[in-house]
């Protein structure tokens, strides 16, 4: 049972993901799937089970990333860019800065 307090991981009310986060005891876009995180907003409807809170380990290898954080990371400064296209590329920025200590 949610209380209307109630913050972080719980089993999804509404059944269509493994858990939904919970904020001030409502049921937000927020949700897990194993350890894929991503966002489906609630649906307008009432919930079809109950809600238990979850104890989540963190995931292996350090702490784990919420689907949000990308909101919150400053990007490079001075007007540079990133420009990584593809998986494993090194951005123009990162070889700019490079350059940059080694003269």
């Amino acid at each position: 049972m949610i209380d209307e307090h109630g913050e972080g991981w719980y089993t999804d009310p509404y059944g269509r993901h493994e858990a939904r986060w919970i904020s001030a005891g409502s049921p937000t876009k927020l949700v897990r799937d194993g350890a894929v995180e991503s966002y489906d907003d609630p649906p307008d409807e009432e919930p079809s089970q109950e809600a238990t809170k979850l104890v989540v380990e963190p995931l292996a290898g350090g702490q784990g990333h919420r689907a949000d954080d990308a909101e919150t990371e400053s990007l490079p400064t001075n007007g540079e860019v990133i420009n990584a296209a593809v998986f494993g590329a090194v951005s123009n920025w990162q070889l700019n800065r490079h350059k940059q200590r080694n003269r």
